[in-house]
């Protein structure tokens, strides 16, 4: 019988099955960030464990609150910054050189086909666009692979949705991942890994894939997970090249990691996309989604554009494209968040900077702030905002506050408008 990409990750990285379905693999990376980490390094300081399995396969990032809004979030990045030098750990990106996590780890090279990686944090399934198996975890799992390298999952099963059709002008992959997401509910992939195949999806770029496997958790998914190609392979292809004599030898290397044709699956569905609309979110679960052509006429008091979802210079482009020669509502507060210094730089000589402060945007440093609540775009009670983040929970932005996400065509027309607004009304 054949495997999925996750049952041929797990296999290679196999190194114990203490009970039942539960396998305990091997971590090629453990990626943490201020918020998540410090509790993990200050249990295992207590417990005289304060050591790292390999200080080069540890990344480490502060971007949660970044710079520090108070004494307490400062003494966050203290622990996360200092641990980090007691250990070498050298790939830690502090003020300055920080960015979104999901977005300046794959940047970086970090994440590989047929890699194991873990996070405190859920939005890790991110990584799965290379054909890795990544996940999200707690502290326990975190402190151990931390400490041991390894970490303990129960062996996984997997849906596959096959992506059909042509995407129509003004749809893109968040609108795809919404629908997707809408369709399955908040609990339909639980614990279930989801593969994202078919020729919708062989057409997007890294970034694309990138938003799709992001959300795979907003619909219960432990990770969400596309095949390695050429696409793939030119995206690596400055960090790998003294690996391999060509990019084909690189690829062919890569795509053992792909499914095989006879694997097993928990579910195969066929999603067409070729009438779907530009799509958002109503309501305190990312399952609750619309057209946006019903949502019409909302109004909206801020516009954020960024995050691991949508904050990269494909998104940027995309929402810079709809506000070229226009000016954003006197109503509404746009704010714009490239995910990390390499986006920004970009995004500046490229002049999409110009043309959304032109507009009326507040441009800010890459940071996660908005996103969670925490900082660079919180919400008052009451408040709406349409957003190209990921999670729309109930106070997620604030409290009391109304979060409806979007593409970052959708949300930069709502922004001019004030209301939501379907993007093909500004091209």
């Amino acid at each position: 019988m054949g495997k999925t990409a996750a049952e041929k990750i797990f296999d290679s990285h196999f190194v114990d099955n203490p009970s039942g379905d539960i396998h305990v693999i091997s971590l090629d990376a453990v990626f943490c960030h201020e918020i998540t980490t410090p509790v993990a390094i200050n249990d295992l300081v207590s417990r005289n464990k304060d050591r790292v399995f390999d200080p080069d396969k540890i990344k480490a990032v502060i971007d949660h609150v970044t710079p520090a809004k108070d004494s307490k979030t400062a003494m966050q990045g203290k622990i996360l910054r200092d641990w980090a030098k007691r250990h070498n750990i050298r790939d830690f990106f502090d003020i300055g050189r920080n960015g979104v996590c999901h977005a300046i780890f794959p940047e970086k090279g970090f994440v590989r086909p047929g890699y194991t990686v873990i996070m405190g944090d859920s939005h890790t399934c991110t990584h799965g666009a290379f054909c890795a198996f990544a996940a999200g975890v707690g502290t326990t799992d975190l402190e151990v692979g931390i400490l041991k390298g390894v970490c303990a999952f129960h062996y996984p099963s997997t849906i596959k949705i096959n992506i059909v059709g042509r995407m129509p002008e003004g749809v893109y992959a968040k609108d795809v991942i919404l629908s997707i997401i809408g369709r399955l509910g908040v609990n339909g992939a639980t614990n279930k890994v989801i593969e994202f195949t078919g020729p919708v999806v062989d057409a997007m770029s890294m970034e694309g894939r990138m938003t799709l496997c992001n959300m795979a958790i907003e619909a219960g998914g432990t990770c969400g997970i596309c095949y390695p190609d050429m696409t793939t392979v030119e995206y690596l292809w400055e960090f790998i090249k003294d690996n391999y004599p060509t990019k084909e030898s690189a690829l062919e290397k890569f795509k053992k990691f792909a499914p095989d044709s006879d694997a097993e699956y928990h579910d195969v569905i066929e999603h067409d996309v070729s009438r779907l609309e530009p799509m958002v979110t109503f309501g305190f679960k990312p399952d609750q989604v619309k057209p946006v052509r019903k949502m019409e006429k909302t109004k909206v008091d801020q516009v954020y554009i960024g995050s691991c979802t949508n904050g990269r210079i494909e998104d940027l482009r995309i929402a810079a494209q709809v506000l070229t020669g226009n000016k954003i509502s006197a109503s509404v507060r746009g704010i714009v968040s490239p995910a990390t210094p390499k986006i920004f730089r970009q995004a500046m000589d490229e002049g999409l900077l110009k043309i959304f402060m032109n507009a009326g945007f507040c441009v800010t440093n890459p940071t996660c702030g908005a996103c969670l609540g925490m900082s660079n775009g919180v919400l008052a009670e009451g408040e709406v905002c349409a957003s190209t983040t990921n999670r729309n929970f109930n106070g997620r932005m604030g409290k009391g506050g109304m979060v409806h996400l979007m593409s970052p065509a959708t949300a930069a027309a709502s922004a001019i408008s004030g209301y939501i607004t379907n993007s093909s009304l500004y091209k």
